[in-house]
């Protein structure tokens, strides 16, 4: 995973895309705050724990969303540049008052038809955690599909071990 914030390795990704109601826009310091109060809501926190925003990520790149002006969200991508295995890989977390607008969903496919389309993806992957349901179906509606359930692949904030579902998503199937 060669592409990071701070240590970018390869061609810089954009510094905004733009959706119809939303911005996705590169991440910066400034931004650690507003993620930080998002991240710490028990229907976020639930699934992302205790994660830092306040330096940037060393295995990828960071956007946040902006609706109506705020930071409401973030999506994050990296790129597996090896040639023989290339494809990128996503996460997302949005502030649960946005919930069920479609805002994650329109986020998401327009991130994903930049990573296919500009930065020459054939596969995308997603690995939200089995019983998040609302997630998973959210990630369906982007065109993910189902791959296989990770046995015991991620620990909670509890510590506990959970399943995770990864998905993919071709760029045939857009």
């Amino acid at each position: 995973m060669a592409n990071s914030d701070s240590d970018p390795g390869g061609s810089a990704p954009v510094a905004a895309l733009t959706g119809a109601d939303f911005t996705l826009r590169r991440w910066t310091p400034d931004d650690a705050a507003a993620l930080d109060r998002i991240v710490r809501l028990p229907d976020v926190a639930m699934w992302w724990g205790t994660e830092d925003f306040t330096a940037a990520s060393t295995d990828s790149w960071r956007y946040v969303l902006l609706a109506a002006g705020e930071v409401r969200g973030m999506v994050q991508f990296y790129e597996e540049d090896d040639p023989d295995y290339r494809h990128a890989g996503i996460d997302v977390f949005l502030d649960p008052a946005l919930r069920g607008r479609g805002m994650g969903v329109a986020a998401l496919r327009l991130l994903v038809d930049w990573l296919v389309t500009e930065r020459g993806h054939h596969r995308i992957v997603i690995d939200p955690a089995l019983d998040n349901t609302a997630a998973v179906r959210a990630y369906e509606k982007v065109g993910f599909r189902r791959v296989g359930v990770l046995r015991r692949y991620w620990r909670d904030p509890q510590g506990r071990w959970r399943d995770g579902l990864l998905m993919d998503l071709l760029a045939d199937d857009l």
